[in-house]
């Protein structure tokens, strides 16, 4: 999953930089080598941020069953 997140990050700073050097009219080779290096620098940015994201979801509280189970109970009387 983290690698799924840099990797669309790492595209999207790609596209955009390709993009913007394009219209401020820069050579070719310079637009594509500031875009790799934009790609590579968010790529690890995003493994970070996606390596985090999981971190929290693993940890997080699991809800206790007799918590659930009398929550369940309450919702089925109210319904009647």
């Amino acid at each position: 999953m983290p690698h799924r997140i840099a990797a669309i990050i790492a595209l999207i700073a790609f596209a955009l930089c390709l993009l913007q050097g394009m219209a401020v009219e820069n050579t070719f080779s310079t637009t594509v080598l500031r875009a790799m290096l934009a790609m590579a620098g968010t790529y690890i940015i995003g493994l970070i941020v996606g390596l985090m994201g999981e971190r929290m979801i693993q940890d997080r509280p699991k809800p206790k069953p007799e918590k659930m189970e009398n929550s369940a109970r309450k919702i089925e009387t109210s319904d009647r």
